[in-house]
C-alpha cells in the first residue's frame, strides 16, 4: 500500500506545482488518464465560483457537489481534496453555519487549497493533512462525504469504507464521483487498460463496489454510470446513506 501511496503522492504534487504555475502538467487527461482538462464540463457555471488556479487544479472525473445535494448548515468531508475547487464550492452551499473539510496527503495541494479558499474568501473551510483510509475526524462528526475520482486510488478500500462509515453520522449520505469498471473484467484486464495512478487499475467493478459499502454497513447504495472514459470503464456517480440502528 505504502508504494501506491507514494507514485499517488508524487504525481499529484506534480500536478499542484504546476497548476500553481498556470498548467496542469499531468497531460491533457488531467493526473487521472480519465480526467478532463475542462473543468467547465464537469461544473458549467459553477467555475465561475472558485479562483482560477482551483478550476486548473481540478483532475476529477465528475461533480460531486451536485451530486451531494448539499443543504444549509450541513458538515462536509471531501476525501482527496485536491486543489480545495469541491472544498469551496461546498463551504458555498453549506452557507456559514455549515462546514467544509478537505482531506488530501500531499503537502503541495494543501497549500495550493488553502491558497484557493482564500482568494474565494471562504472562512468555513479546513483543510487537513492525512490518509483517507485514517481520516484525522471524530467518529460521526460529518454529515456528507464526498469525494471526486479518488477513492479507486486507494489501495486498501475495505479499510476506507469503514472509515467513511465511522465518520458520518447516522441517517446522512456519501455522494461521490469516482471511476468503476464493468463487471466482466477481471482485476488483470483493468490493469491493461491503464495504471493504478492514471485511475483504471485501481477501480471496483460495480459489484465489487456495491459489496464493500454494504458490508461497510451503508443501505440505499446506488451506482449509476455516466459515460464511458476507457472500454469497459466508466465515470459513475456513487450514492449511499449510513442507517439508523435496527429498531431505533
Amino acid at each position: 500500500m505504502s508504494e501506491v501511496r507514494e507514485r499517488v503522492r508524487e504525481k499529484y504534487a506534480e500536478a499542484a506545482r504546476h497548476s500553481g504555475g498556470g498548467s496542469c502538467g499531468c497531460g491533457s487527461g488531467g493526473c487521472c488518464d480519465v480526467g478532463t482538462s475542462d473543468a467547465g464540463v464537469l461544473y458549467g457555471e459553477q467555475v465561475g465560483e472558485v479562483p482560477d488556479a482551483a478550476v486548473l487544479a481540478s483532475l476529477g472525473c465528475g461533480n460531486p457537489v451536485a451530486v451531494a445535494e448539499l443543504r444549509a448548515g450541513e458538515v462536509v468531508l471531501d476525501l482527496g481534496s485536491g486543489g480545495g475547487i469541491d472544498v469551496i464550492l461546498s463551504a458555498k452551499r453549506v452557507g456559514p453555519a455549515g462546514m467544509a473539510y478537505g482531506l488530501d496527503m500531499t503537502e503541495e495541494m494543501l497549500d495550493l487549497a488553502r491558497r484557493n479558499a482564500a482568494d474565494a474568501g471562504v472562512t468555513n473551510v479546513e483543510f487537513l493533512k492525512g490518509y483517507i483510509e485514517e481520516v484525522p475526524l471524530p467518529g460521526g462528526s460529518v454529515d456528507v462525504i464526498i469525494s471526486n475520482c479518488v477513492i479507486n486510488l486507494s489501495a486498501d478500500k475495505p479499510r476506507l469504507f469503514d472509515e467513511m462509515a465511522r465518520v458520518l453520522k447516522v441517517g446522512r449520505r456519501l455522494g461521490i464521483s469516482d471511476v468503476v469498471a464493468g463487471d466482466d473484467l477481471t482485476p488483470e484486464q483493468r490493469a491493461e487498460r491503464g495504471s493504478w495512478v492514471g485511475c483504471i487499475a485501481g477501480a471496483l467493478s460495480f459489484e465489487e463496489y456495491e459489496a464493500e459499502l454494504r458490508r461497510a454497513g451503508f443501505a440505499d447504495v446506488r451506482l449509476t454510470p455516466t459515460h464511458e472514459v476507457a472500454d469497459g470503464i466508466f465515470s459513475a456517480i456513487v450514492r449511499a446513506t449510513k442507517p439508523f440502528p435496527t429498531g431505533s
